[in-house]
């Protein structure tokens, strides 16, 4: 993935969707700040185990990639991530790696054996000089490829010779396709050169990739240079790394099939991108009630505000202008520092909260310039969510589909939940409390909860009752 921006700010990365969630995040709020950003984001559509799986399944390997790159960008789409400005894929841009080869070769940092060409760790003084690794570290077969042939253990693969059952192309060095490195380089240069801002990725790129990366770069060109790197932590199960072989994996679409796609987001957000992602259903489901408390917040805005038919004036109380203020410093403060976006989470709490005030208690109701305080809290809030991609086409579309989502994760039907209704109003009304409350409990325990007002009972999606002991006892 690659950003540009003015005064010529870049960024690249290869990334799985929690890095790719990140910099659109951050593609995001650099627009906000009147950045232009050109965002790239590269795939990868032809490598070793691309190859292996493809051949696994008795699939053409590029085709296999097309269609894995198609199932991302809608998984991207879901989770209301932008659009990249441009995605290039390595079978596209075979030119533009072997010219960098090319240059490698001409500057005495690589060297030819039977068709392969590798990369002279030895050549780069400065290898290491992202992870901090030393090159005595780098011990073959530890994710450095075992190969006798090269003239250090540590030496990885810029171009390797086709073999039988893989796809090729031709080159200067005879048939083959690139390393997995060179890749990214030839493509970030192609888009950005060889000088810019952001470089994203998982932390596990930190060693071999990303470090590989910098030495072909700087190798090819001396100007080449990353103001910043971006690398986002792990996703952890219960605090267990996330595997296939624990059995603990899970896909996106998994999971937006009983969560909405921006309580996953939401969930995201909540941890800083270069810390460890803890999935787990208590915290994906306290996600999900904080997006319903905040979308039926602002609904309530919008329904007040379409009711109100006068002028609003400019003028604001001191109390809801202070409001404004600072949340507003603190989103920006927190965003600019490292994209901290639990902070701006945390900073909903207080606007949202005076919004909850102006509209539902007597004292709010009362306050001068109410109309004015709850259409400039809303705005502000908007704003944020924008930036944060966690806007809804429709608050009340928003709502409605959190409430499936929680209907089906209590395999219940809506219908079904009025009747318990009727039959808990049923109960109160002939003074049979212990029933009333037994129905109560029993939705509250699969994430319904009841909640009685003067024009009768309604409900809402809630925590499971056992989830919020956990947490309490937690």
């Amino acid at each position: 993935m690659f950003v540009a921006l003015p005064p010529m700010t870049s960024v690249t990365s290869a990334m799985p969707a929690s890095m790719s969630h990140s910099m659109s995040c951050i593609d995001r709020y650099l627009r906000y700040l009147g950045y232009d950003v050109c965002y790239v984001r590269n795939f990868t559509d032809v490598d070793d185990k691309i190859i292996a799986r493809a051949n696994d399944l008795g699939e053409d390997p590029l085709s296999l990639s097309r269609r894995y790159c198609k199932e991302f960008r809608h998984d991207m789409v879901y989770l209301n991530c932008l659009p990249p400005s441009v995605e290039p894929r390595v079978s596209d841009h075979m030119p533009q790696i072997i010219y960098m080869i090319k240059q490698i070769l001409d500057n005495g940092c690589a060297y030819r054996i039977d068709g392969d060409v590798y990369f002279s760790v030895d050549k780069f003084p400065d290898y290491g000089c992202l992870s901090g690794r030393k090159l005595d570290d780098n011990r073959a077969g530890e994710r450095v490829a075992v190969d006798s042939r090269k003239q250090n253990p540590a030496d990885f693969a810029l171009w390797k010779s086709a073999k039988e059952g893989e796809p090729f192309w031709e080159s200067p060095w005879g048939p083959g396709r690139p390393g997995w490195h060179i890749e990214c380089s030839a493509m970030s240069a192609a888009y950005l050169g060889y000088s810019f801002d952001i470089h994203g990725g998982g932390m596990d790129l930190v060693f071999p990739h990303h470090e590989n990366e910098i030495a072909q770069s700087c190798a090819a060109c001396g100007q080449s240079n990353v103001s910043y790197w971006m690398h986002n932590g792990f996703v952890t199960v219960d605090s267990e790394k996330m595997s296939k072989s624990l059995g603990n994996f899970f896909t996106i679409r998994q999971v937006i099939d009983l969560y909405h796609p921006l309580a996953l987001r939401l969930f995201l957000l909540g941890t800083h991108y270069r810390s460890p992602i803890n999935y787990s259903v208590a915290l994906l489901e306290s996600a999900s009630d904080r997006v319903f408390y905040i979308y039926q917040t602002l609904r309530d805005c919008e329904e007040m505000l379409c009711q109100h038919d006068g002028a609003i004036q400019d003028s604001l109380p001191p109390e809801t202008l202070s409001c404004i203020i600072k949340f507003r410093s603190d989103f920006q403060t927190s965003m600019s520092d490292d994209l901290h976006t639990p902070v701006v989470l945390a900073a909903l709490s207080e606007p949202l909260k005076t919004i909850n005030d102006l509209l539902h208690t007597r004292k709010g109701k009362k306050q001068a310039l109410r109309i004015e305080s709850v259409s400039s809290l809303e705005r502000e809030i908007r704003n944020v969510l924008t930036v944060l991609g966690l806007m809804p086409t429709s608050y009340s579309e928003a709502l409605q589909q959190l409430r499936e989502k929680a209907l089906k994760r209590a395999d219940l039907t809506e219908d079904q939940v009025l009747q318990k209704i009727v039959e808990r109003t049923s109960a109160r009304m002939n003074k049979e409390y212990e029933k009333s409350d037994g129905i109560r409990k029993e939705l509250a325990a699969v994430g319904i909860a009841l909640m009685d007002g003067p024009d009768g009972t309604t409900w809402r999606p809630s925590v499971p009752l056992s989830l919020q002991e956990h947490q309490v006892s937690s």
